[in-house]
């Protein structure tokens, strides 16, 4: 895939896709609750269909009607042993909670995935499970992973990660597990799963005190579906974001889009760049905020980002970085362990990636430093992604202002946004 510069500027409407961390559990928790969930808006990712296909090879009733997809839930313990191996390609998200609810489960699963997925850090979740009674095997700490499952027993838990994957996994776990668990959050993280589950009758209690958060839950007792509107995402919205906010004469609305405040990290960033972001629209759709967000193209400045901001947008960080690339003085973002542990090490491809675009910046420690310039003289024009999405996408991005940059391994993009390419064309972008 190569992107080209561009002068006319991005403008429009896009088709922002479903919110990917919410279509993973809109089909993991009405699959363990009773009766039939109506699912709109789901995302239909690589990343998605690979959740989709574990729960219809564990005997879940899930079919395709219209535009929705509709599930037939039959409670807690109607999930079967499948005769393969559950194959879940690049997504750690399927592999982390999936591991959580069959950790309880009355009977063994093995998890696989591809090269990428094998490599990403799986005792994260295995740990806290095995002090629960789980029996849960991992190979060299991470997938393979063979699941004996077994009657947990509740716990209280300090979460010593801050990871929405593990807090979620844990939950999941907990469904089937008699007695109260009480999870603690030391750093605020995404709130999906727990908004979800609440909405669907879990007996789960969710206590917020200065940046912490206590989460009671109680197990055994049935969910209960109900029907399902999947907002827009805003990851995926972060890349139309930018785009307009760095190329002149832009103006792009999103609709529909999530604005979860554990999650919204971005817009608070690009904001205090001086951003011209403005959020219209504002409601509640199944426990969650909706808004529209309007954007304009701006002049940035530079900002320091501590890493409670990593917290909030920790995916988000590689668009984050192109964006910094225009500002009008140096940024520093602090804290960003986490990338080192995605799809990709995504600390280390940020700076290869924007040093060989001739930007001026370092890493020291956990920290990204980066020094704009008025003009860029690309070093290599080849952008290496290891197959990470949002590596591919944030370049792409990057190429609407300085290119022609080739993408390399851009197939990825099918992991979250399959219409990438046809969404930032129509509004003006030339990526081919």
């Amino acid at each position: 895939m190569i992107s080209h510069a561009i002068t006319g500027g991005i403008n429009g409407i896009p088709n922002i896709p479903g919110d990917k961390s919410i279509s993973h559990r809109s089909i993991i928790i009405p699959s363990i609750s009773n009766g039939i969930c109506e699912i709109n808006n789901i995302l239909k990712s690589d990343d998605v269909l690979h959740t989709l296909n574990a729960f219809k090879a564990m005997g879940v009733k899930i079919l395709q009607e219209r535009d929705k997809l509709v599930i037939y839930g039959k409670g807690l313990n109607s999930l079967k042993e499948t005769k393969n191996k559950i194959y879940l390609g690049n997504s750690g998200t399927s592999a982390r909670l999936l591991t959580g609810l069959l950790s309880s489960q009355n009977f063994k699963s093995v998890l696989t995935g591809d090269k990428s997925l094998s490599k990403r850090p799986m005792k994260r979740i295995s740990e806290p499970l095995n002090n629960m009674n789980a029996r849960i095997i991992t190979t060299n700490g991470s997938l393979p992973l063979t699941i004996e499952g077994s009657k947990l027993i509740s716990k209280n838990i300090e979460l010593k990660i801050p990871s929405a994957q593990i807090k979620s996994g844990i939950l999941l776990a907990c469904l089937n597990t008699s007695g109260q668990t009480t999870i603690t959050e030391n750093k605020i993280t995404r709130d999906h799963t727990e908004v979800m589950l609440k909405s669907f009758g879990a007996n789960i209690e969710i206590k917020k005190f200065d940046n912490k958060k206590l989460i009671k839950i109680i197990g055994k007792k049935e969910l209960t579906s109900k029907n399902i509107d999947v907002p827009n995402d805003l990851s995926s919205s972060a890349f139309f974001i930018v785009s307009a906010l760095i190329n002149n004469n832009s103006e792009i609305t999103l609709k529909n889009i999530n604005n979860n405040p554990t999650r919204n990290g971005l817009l608070l960033a690009l904001k205090k760049m001086g951003a011209n972001i403005n959020i219209f629209n504002e409601k509640t759709n199944n426990d969650e905020n909706i808004c529209d967000i309007n954007v304009t193209h701006s002049i940035l400045n530079g900002c320091e980002l501590g890493p409670n901001f990593a917290d909030l947008m920790i995916d988000e960080y590689p668009i984050l970085a192109v964006a910094a690339c225009f500002a009008n003085s140096p940024s520093i973002f602090r804290g960003l362990k986490e990338l080192r542990v995605k799809e990709s090490d995504r600390l280390k491809l940020i700076l290869l990636n924007l040093q060989n675009c001739g930007v001026d910046c370092k890493v020291e420690n956990d920290d990204l430093y980066i020094y704009p310039s008025k003009k860029y003289k690309i070093k290599k024009n080849i952008i290496k992604t290891d197959f990470d999405h949002r590596i591919a996408m944030a370049f792409a991005i990057m190429g609407t202002k300085i290119g022609p940059l080739t993408i390399d391994e851009s197939d990825s993009i099918s992991t979250s946004f399959p219409n990438f390419k046809y969404e930032i064309n129509k509004l003006g972008g030339k990526v081919f």
